[in-house]
């Protein structure tokens, strides 16, 4: 069984360029459901029938996992059982009549312009690490990308004359994103004065942010510089990984924005994607409407 999960996670590597961050995810999914199976007794994935993965389902619904969390690893036990049946390990697809829990979108936490105004000028310093901290702000709000994203862009990915920076998302599609006069100049600051004091070359392999050991920064460290320079802003809302990019998006819209034109620099695959952003304009609107209409 373990030999097939592999050969499963190989392909989603080679054949869809899946990055590491999902795959490891897929990984996770599928070792909760190896691991059902064995408690129940389930030796090979040919005796799994459509009931027992309907139990797998409610088994984690037990374990308080949320919907999302259910509706993904039902996700990656579909997409694992297709692969063995279009590989020929098996003839039937028990998971076809399978329907997900329903999902209800909800709308993302968002910060407003006076948070992220405050969260970026909270870096702004001379240090080589706030110039480096600074860029890496302005940019994130500037251009919506995901943290991982951002952590793997490469300084020859960015073209400050035109405005534009070169990154790859998911599924190693590459697109392009326009970059504002501020992050424009931030970078160039950092470019010129800090990344050159860092860079040991070979370690730093081209990646854009360095640590000042001249290494590629994590996803998780950017993370947690975001959320301190938040706290320094005082500035108490929940930040997570995607908060910035939400922002991005949604001050986009809320200024006139069209949706495709957000979905294409988000590098959202689907629109529906990108619609859950229309949700927080509207609910602006609400909140505009009744603090100034007579009959708010």
């Amino acid at each position: 069984m373990e030999e097939w999960v592999k050969d499963f996670i190989d392909h989603l590597s080679v054949e869809r360029g899946l990055a590491k961050n999902t795959l490891m995810a897929y990984a996770s999914d599928l070792n909760l459901y190896q691991g059902y199976l064995q408690r129940q007794k389930i030796l090979t994935f040919e005796a799994v029938k459509r009931d027992l993965i309907t139990d797998f389902l409610y088994d984690l619904k037990r374990r308080e996992l949320t919907t999302a969390s259910i509706c993904r690893a039902l996700t990656s036990v579909k997409m694992f059982h297709r692969f063995l049946v279009r590989e020929n390990l098996l003839k039937d697809d028990p998971t076809n009549l399978i329907e997900s829990p329903k999902l209800w979108k909800r709308v993302p936490d968002v910060l407003n312009q006076e948070e992220i105004e405050r969260i970026i000028q909270a870096a702004y310093g001379t240090s080589a690490q706030q110039i480096r901290d600074y860029a890496i702000l302005e940019l994130f709000y500037a251009s919506g990308m995901r943290v991982t994203e951002l952590a793997d862009l490469k300084l020859s990915g960015l073209n400050l004359d035109l405005g534009y920076i070169r990154c790859i998302g998911k599924g190693r599609k590459e697109r392009m994103i326009p970059v504002g006069k501020k992050a424009r100049e931030a970078l160039r600051t950092y470019c010129q004065k800090v990344r050159p004091r860092w860079d040991k070359s070979s370690a730093a392999d081209d990646v854009l942010f360095l640590s000042r050991l001249g290494k590629r920064m994590s996803r998780q460290m950017i993370w947690k510089l975001i959320k301190a320079y938040a706290r320094k802003a005082q500035v108490h809302k929940n930040i997570k990984p995607h908060t910035l990019r939400h922002t991005f998006a949604t001050h986009l819209l809320e200024h006139g924005a069209d949706l495709r034109s957000v979905q294409e620099m988000l590098g959202h695959a689907d629109i529906s994607t990108t619609q859950i952003y229309t949700h927080v304009d509207k609910e602006r609107l609400k909140s505009v409407h009744k603090q100034f209409h007579p009959r708010g």
